[in-house]
């Protein structure tokens, strides 16, 4: 009993003043809680994710450099709310993009120009009265704020224009997200100008971080980087359809209702200016400037409350699926007596519940103790010992 004991069974013993005494003994309880435990935890992994689903929200927002995001539902590009989600739990917080970099491959011939690195610096507040702190935004390196995680997930370039009207007011200043196309940064650009008086101006286009031009005297980008920047674009005006109320894509411009001002095949030919340049349009309808570049970044920003739960109940489920597999329920017997010869006599033998490749072994590391045990040599415990195994099938 004293050595089954200190091999982890639970020992009983029986017919202690009796002729033959003998003891039964278990162990592998453990496999059973194991069984329990990864089921309960498969239940509380479920309801962490349907909680997540009712009471969470995820959102996207694009942020040029400068630009400070403010946790509000007016604040977000895309806002997608769990089925229960209030607007006034959102977390008070806010993010500022102070300045972002991108670091391109420039030693690999195959894949020189590719994007390698991406670092956004950014100024966070947990409360509008928190002490601001500055982090480091990266790809699959989010920024956590309370149970609100915000990921880095595209980037490009914003260029900043002014666009004046007939009347040499400004009726548009700032940066404008350009989409990316192509290779090398390619990409598109739409401005829309509601405010430009007597007429509503639209230009569309494509932004070159690095303009350069075919044989054919076709316009493209041959570098990421802004060597030389180049703002590209046909202008319009007309009535843009904003003051409608009907949704809009801000990266297209529908022409078919709007007129011409320049373009390719009229006697005004697309606008093409550099940092720094301004085009007057034609029929004295105003003038665009091409002020500077900026860069912008894409977040996606996910607010999960059962996530954290739904962690610590899929450990347990592994957890405890490893107690289930690797441990066995075993039980042995022993009974001792007196031979015929008058020699002390003991038998014990083994059984597992359902297949255990490891139940020979355990017989013989029980052998083994009882030889300490009793001090017996191999040869004496062999004369003495006789030991069977079974298990259930």
């Amino acid at each position: 009993a004293a050595v089954l004991k200190k091999r982890g069974y639970r020992v009983e013993v029986r017919d202690v003043d009796a002729a033959m005494p003998s003891l039964g003994a278990e162990r592998g309880f453990l496999k059973e809680v194991g069984n329990l435990v990864f089921h309960a935890s498969l239940i509380g992994v479920l309801v962490s994710v349907a909680v997540g689903g009712l009471f969470g929200y995820s959102g996207q927002r694009i942020l040029v450099e400068g630009d400070t995001f403010v946790n509000t539902l007016v604040g977000y590009d895309q806002f997608s709310p769990g089925t229960n989600f209030q607007s006034s739990w959102l977390q008070p917080y806010s993010i500022q993009l102070n300045k972002f970099d991108v670091q391109f491959d420039r030693e690999s011939p195959a894949h020189f120009g590719q994007p390698i690195d991406f670092t956004a610096d950014v100024t966070t507040k947990d409360t509008p009265d928190a002490p601001a702190k500055k982090q480091v935004l990266k790809v699959n390196d989010p920024v956590s704020l309370g149970d609100t995680s915000i990921y880095l997930t595209g980037n490009g370039y914003a260029p900043v224009v002014t666009v004046r009207d007939g009347a040499g007011n400004v009726a548009m200043q700032g940066p404008v997200v350009a989409k990316l196309q192509g290779d090398n940064y390619y990409s598109s650009v739409v401005i829309k100008v509601p405010d430009a008086k007597p007429d509503q101006l639209g230009f569309a286009g494509f932004f070159l971080p690095t303009a350069m031009v075919t044989d054919k005297g076709l316009a493209y980008s041959g570098d990421p980087s802004l060597i030389n920047p180049q703002l590209n674009l046909n202008s319009y005006y007309g009535d843009l359809g904003l003051n409608k109320g009907t949704p809009q894509n801000v990266f297209e411009l529908d022409v078919a209702k709007l007129t011409p001002l320049n373009g390719r095949g009229m006697a005004d030919k697309a606008i093409a200016i550099a940092p720094g340049g301004t085009y007057t349009l034609p029929n004295g309808k105003g003038s665009i400037t091409f002020d500077g570049v900026k860069k912008y970044v894409g977040v996606d920003i996910h607010h999960n409350p059962g996530q954290a739960t739904a962690l610590v109940f899929a450990l347990l489920a592994v957890a405890g699926l490893i107690l289930s597999l690797y441990l066995n329920r075993r039980r042995v017997w022993v009974r001792t007596g007196t031979h015929d010869d008058g020699r002390t006599m003991v038998e014990y033998g083994l059984l597992a519940r359902g297949e255990d490749h490891r139940l020979a072994g355990e017989a013989a590391a029980i052998r083994e103790l009882l030889q300490r045990e009793w001090l017996l040599t191999t040869e004496q415990s062999t004369d003495t010992v006789s030991s069977s195994t079974s298990k259930d099938q």
